[in-house]
Order: structure tokens, then C-alpha cells, then sequence
């Protein structure tokens, strides 16, 4: 769907876009193509696209001939998508807020990829819902803002480096990433974007019931960036078994939780366990 096209169809459905809902949709071809290939679609994949707006990038999904499931919360666009592509028998709309969707109840994710042009607004926990559910997505190439694409990624020591990067980080491998020129929107955004991809690791770092106790770990260790990471465990752990893990993990008393690496609180989380 080239920018003409779209503009054409906003305007036949007199769509006034919502700001609010960050209604931003990419028009270029060829970076709904590197989105695409990102993904790396196979024979029996599933398909999940959240926000799909007028279908540019679903044009792309439903081609493969896998089933392909889309969310939007718009009900005007989802009746837009709903009938552009009526004619094929993979695809499938749902007319929902799709943060509230994957909340509502346990959905196994195993053998499905995430491929959105996430709404900015909701994007970061739409991903750490996907990534902490007890089947994840294989796969997760995401249209996000360009900050919100750095801290995924980030290393430790880092200003991007924090709660959203070990959540992430603790399911998925970061493949790749490029940014997207904003003037590959309409309308335009206020803010750089960028795409990330993201395979789910082969070998789980931690069992998945670990993992609850994984993120209290971390969003406690980061919820003060200046304060010593010891102290703010204290809250929850006693001080000896701390002492006891932070010696064995060779960490300083002193350490703050940003220079910690995804391994070391993984570790962490076993002895505290």
C-alpha cells in the first residue's frame, strides 16, 4: 500500500486518525519488506500482528499462507482490515485492545512470531506480557521508538540498560536492529523509530517458574538507579544470604544494579531461590 493509496483510504473511510493511539502508519515499501524478512516465516508458523491499521505490512503476512491473527483496538480499522483481506481464509481480526487481550487470560505463544508495527504507547508492556507468558513467540520483530529499540538491546553500564532490557533479554536473544526515517510514516512522528528482532533463546536461561522471582529481583535492583544494589534487596532478602550470593557472584557491596549483567542476576535469581 503506497502513501497515496493510504491517504485515498482514510479518506474513503473518513478516518480521522487518533493521536492518542499512535497512529502512525508505514507507508515504504522497503522497509515493510526488511520488517518482513526479519521475521524469517516458515511453513507452520504462526502469525501474530498487533495494530495492523490499514494492512500494509498484513498485505505481506497473509501472502506466506500462514494463519495469521491480527489485534486493533480501532473499530473503525478494524473494519477496514476486516474486509480489505475478507477473501482469505488464514487471516483473522480481532476487534480489542490488545494489551487487555493478552492479559485477560493464558494463551500459549509457542510456535507463533510477533510481527507489529507496535501502537508506541503500549508497546514496551505488550512485549514484556508476550516475553513473560509461559509460551512465548519463537520470534519477535517489533516497530517500536527508537529509545524504547535501545534499551532492549542495551549492555549493562549503560544509560539504555535497566528493567525493560533484562525482562526482555531474559527470553529472547536480540538479533539485529535498524532504525526507520521517520518520513517513512503517515502522518510523520514526533519521535525516531526503529525496528528490533528477537529470537527466543534455544536453552532457557531459567526455568519459567523462576522467573516471577527473576523479575522481582530486577525491577527491585533497578527501581532506585543511584542506590546501591544491596541495600535495596535488603528490603526483601536477609542480609547474610545476600552477603553469601554477592561473594560467590563476586560482586562489590557498593555495586549498582546497572552495572549487573543479564547472567549475574540470573545466577542471582538461583541463590536467592
Amino acid at each position: 500500500m503506497r502513501l497515496n493509496e493510504m491517504k485515498q483510504a482514510l479518506d474513503a473511510g473518513q478516518i480521522q486518525l487518533t493521536k492518542s493511539l499512535g497512529q502512525n502508519f508505514l507507508h515504504d515499501a522497503n522497509q515493510l519488506r526488511r520488517i518482513f524478512e526479519g521475521a524469517v516465516i516458515q511453513a507452520g508458523d504462526k502469525i501474530l500482528e498487533i495494530g495492523p491499521g490499514l494492512g500494509p505490512l498484513t498485505e505481506l503476512l497473509i501472502a506466506t499462507g500462514n494463519e495469521t491473527l491480527a489485534i486493533e483496538k480501532d473499530h473503525r480499522l478494524y473494519e477496514f482490515v476486516r474486509n480489505r483481506f475478507a477473501a482469505n481464509k488464514n487471516f483473522s481480526v480481532l476487534h480489542d485492545d490488545a494489551l487487555v487481550y493478552l492479559k485477560s487470560e493464558p494463551r500459549d505463544w509457542s510456535g507463533w512470531k510477533l510481527v507489529s508495527n507496535l501502537p508506541y504507547s503500549v508497546a514496551s508492556p505488550i512485549l514484556v506480557e508476550l516475553a513473560l507468558s509461559p509460551g512465548c513467540p519463537e520470534r519477535i520483530v517489533a516497530t517500536l521508538q527508537k529509545e524504547v529499540v535501545q534499551r532492549i538491546v542495551a549492555a549493562p553500564d549503560t544509560d539504555d540498560y535497566g528493567v525493560l532490557t533484562l525482562l526482555m533479554q531474559v527470553r529472547y536473544r536480540p538479533v539485529s536492529h535498524f532504525k526507520i526515517p521517520a518520513e517513512c510514516f503517515f502522518p510523520v512522528p514526533d519521535v525516531d523509530s526503529g525496528c528490533v528482532i528477537l529470537e527466543k533463546r534455544a536453552e532457557p536461561l531459567l526455568p519459567f517458574e523462576k522467573i516471577p522471582l527473576y523479575c522481582r529481583i530486577v525491577k527491585l535492583a533497578l527501581s532506585q538507579r543511584r542506590k546501591m544494589m544491596l541495600k535495596l534487596l535488603k528490603q526483601n532478602w536477609p542480609v547474610e544470604k545476600l552477603n553469601a550470593a554477592f561473594e560467590q557472584l563476586n560482586l562489590s557491596p557498593q555495586i549498582r544494579a546497572e552495572k549487573v549483567s543479564l547472567e549475574q542476576f540470573v545466577v542471582l535469581t538461583q541463590l536467592l531461590g
